[in-house]
C-alpha cells in the first residue's frame, strides 16, 4: 500500500476521527468551487472526473479535493478499525474505507483526459481513472452495509446506541447504489452531473456522521 497508510496509524485517535469530517467537507467545497468557476456551463452538468481534467478551469482545486479527501479517508478508516477492536472483531468495512482512501487519491492523481464526456480514444490513465471509479462505488455500497451489520452485533456489548445505526446506515447504502444505478444509466445526460453528486454526497455524509458519533463517545465506553 502506499506510505499513507502507515503514516495514518500514527497520528493520535481523534486527529484521526476528525479526518473522517474533514475529507468530506474539503471534498465537497472543491467540487461546489470548481462547479461554479466553469464559466459558460451549468454548475452541476459536468461531472467531478472532469472538474480535476487540464481542460478545466482551475483543475488543481478538484485534483486537490480528490487527494485531501483519500488521506483523510485512509486516517479515518484506521481510527474505526481500533475503536471497533481491530484484527477479526472490527469487520471488514474500516479496511474498506480505508481500500477507498487510497483508490480516491488514484482517481484523483490519474485524470480524465477532457473535462466533458466526447467521442474518441483515450489515455491509459483516463481508462485506469474509469475502472478505479467503478471500484471506489462498489467499495463505498459494501463499507455502508457491512458497518451496518457490524454496528447490529452483540460482541463486546455493543452500546445500543450503535445498534439503533443499523437500519440508517442501510437505507444509506441502498440509497447510494440506486443513485449509482440511476447514474450509470444515464452518464452522458445533462442530469448525471446531479445523480453523481448525490450517490458521492450520501456515503460522505454517513462517514461523516460516523465521525461525529465517535468523537463524541467516550474511550471505554459504547465500543467492544
Amino acid at each position: 500500500m502506499l506510505d499513507v497508510a502507515s503514516w495514518t496509524t500514527r497520528l493520535a485517535g481523534p486527529a484521526r476521527q476528525v479526518a473522517g469530517i474533514a475529507g468530506p467537507v474539503v471534498f465537497t467545497g472543491a467540487w461546489i468551487v470548481s462547479s461554479l468557476r466553469q464559466t459558460g456551463y451549468p454548475a452541476a452538468e459536468i461531472q467531478l472526473s472532469g472538474l480535476a481534467a487540464p481542460d478545466a478551469r482551475d483543475p488543481w482545486i478538484m485534483v486537490a479535493g480528490f487527494v485531501v479527501l483519500g488521506g483523510c479517508t485512509v486516517a479515518f478508516g484506521a481510527a474505526l478499525h481500533d475503536a471497533l477492536g481491530r484484527s477479526s472483531g472490527a469487520g471488514p468495512a474500516p479496511r474498506l474505507i480505508q481500500g477507498a482512501g487510497l483508490l480516491t487519491i488514484a482517481a484523483g492523481l490519474l485524470r480524465r483526459d477532457r473535462m466533458l464526456l466526447t467521442p474518441g480514444s483515450v489515455s491509459w490513465h483516463n481508462h485506469a481513472h474509469d475502472v478505479i471509479s467503478l471500484v471506489i462505488y462498489a467499495d463505498l455500497v459494501a463499507a455502508q452495509v457491512l458497518l451496518a451489520e457490524r454496528f447490529a452485533r452483540e460482541a463486546g456489548g455493543l452500546d445500543p446506541d450503535w445498534r439503533s445505526w443499523r437500519p440508517w446506515l442501510l437505507a444509506s447504502g441502498l440509497a447510494t447504489g440506486a443513485a449509482l444505478a440511476a447514474f450509470a444509466a444515464q452518464t452522458s445526460a445533462s442530469g448525471a452531473g446531479v445523480l453523481q453528486r448525490i450517490a458521492v454526497t450520501i456515503p460522505l455524509a454517513a462517514v461523516a456522521a460516523v465521525a461525529v458519533r465517535l468523537l463524541r463517545t467516550p474511550a471505554r465506553s459504547g465500543w467492544p
